[in-house]
């Protein structure tokens, strides 16, 4: 049997780092860090985390709403989207990751556009 996704970003540890990353680049990304300015960063770092460990096969640890909830009305832009995704990608060649598993995290994170995108 493969190995699922959440085993081959590294489990719980990997994720946590690639996550970790991710919102690193978005508070000094200029398209979209207004949109952080007055957060807690630790816990966008660890629901980020949380939601990634659950969404790439390991255990069930994400508490928060699902994407919709958590960004209707903020009236997020495709070019906000695609810096979102950029800072994603970034991470995960921070993170040494292979182009397999890149293609599939962004996939799944361009598939969850309609629930952010002018929502």
């Amino acid at each position: 049997m493969s190995q699922s996704l959440y085993e081959r970003l590294g489990g719980s540890e990997g994720i946590t780092s690639i996550a970790n990353d991710v919102v690193d680049n978005h508070l000094i990304n200029s398209t979209i860090s207004t949109r952080f300015e007055n957060s807690d960063a630790d816990k966008l770092k660890h629901a980020a985390a949380t939601f990634f460990i659950t969404g790439t096969g390991g255990p069930e640890v994400y508490k928060g709403v699902d994407m919709l909830s958590a960004h209707k009305g903020m009236n997020i832009s495709a070019g906000e989207f695609m810096a979102v995704l950029d800072d994603a990608l970034k991470a995960l060649e921070n993170n040494n990751v292979g182009q397999r598993e890149q293609e599939e995290v962004l996939y799944v994170l361009y598939s969850m556009r309609s629930q952010i995108v002018l929502v």
